[in-house]
């Protein structure tokens, strides 16, 4: 990636798909930032700019990408594929640029607990890496199975096709009241239904929620 390419870059801003950090943070927050992205489409870490966008560069290139190494090394979860490089911005400065692709062995998680390498998932929405739900987790790992889903369109199902055509959106939370139904199981519904594609699940920063597909 050349100069002007990074500044083609920032001056899109954070979103999505890109990240700014000023140098890299403490590993645990610099490995949620890669989490989120392998989980969630991909997208590049800009180590060397500013939250406004300013392209300050990093000064030792050597040691923020050491730093860099150690926190994907110890803080992920499984290990995942991800590229770096130094795109020089002044004599002494540099950009580093970690590129993250979606990740076919997704859901990644941020270890928090090195005894048992547990931890949670983290996604991508909008300009921010939030912890992903069960629901998120759940969808994510059946990606990997080949077998279609099967299930029993009951009075239950019935119940929330009829709220989502009156209210077109629901939580899990939200399910769970109408149906009488633990959150768990009504996560469990939803998950399938989304398999099934018979719904979308939509990520907020506030939340998951769910709406009829209208895919074909």
């Amino acid at each position: 990636m050349t100069r002007e390419e990074v500044q083609r870059f920032v001056g899109n801003g954070e979103g999505q798909f890109i990240e700014f950090k000023l140098r890299a943070p403490e590993p645990p927050r610099l490995a949620k930032e890669v989490i989120a992205f392998a989980n969630s489409g991909g997208g590049r870490v800009f180590i060397g700019v500013d939250d406004d966008g300013t392209i300050v560069g990093v000064k030792d290139s050597a040691e923020e990408e050491f730093a860099l190494q150690e926190a994907l090394s110890m803080y992920c979860r499984p290990k995942m594929r991800w590229t770096s490089e130094r795109v020089q911005i002044t004599s002494k400065r540099d950009v580093i640029v970690v590129t993250v692709k979606s990740s076919p062995k997704k859901p990644h998680f941020l270890v928090t607990n090195p005894r048992d390498g547990s931890g949670p998932a983290y996604v991508r929405v909008q300009d921010k890496s939030i912890e992903a739900s069960p629901e998120s987790v759940m969808l994510m790992r059946a990606e990997h199975l080949e077998d279609g889903v099967q299930f029993e369109f009951g009075q239950t199902e019935l119940l929330l096709m009829r709220y989502l055509e009156q209210y077109s959106k629901v939580t899990v939370s939200g399910f769970a009241q109408i149906a009488n139904l633990t959150s768990r199981k009504a996560g469990k519904i939803l998950v399938t239904l989304t398999r099934a594609n018979i719904l979308d699940q939509y990520r907020e920063d506030r939340g998951d929620y769910y709406m009829i597909s209208f895919k074909e």
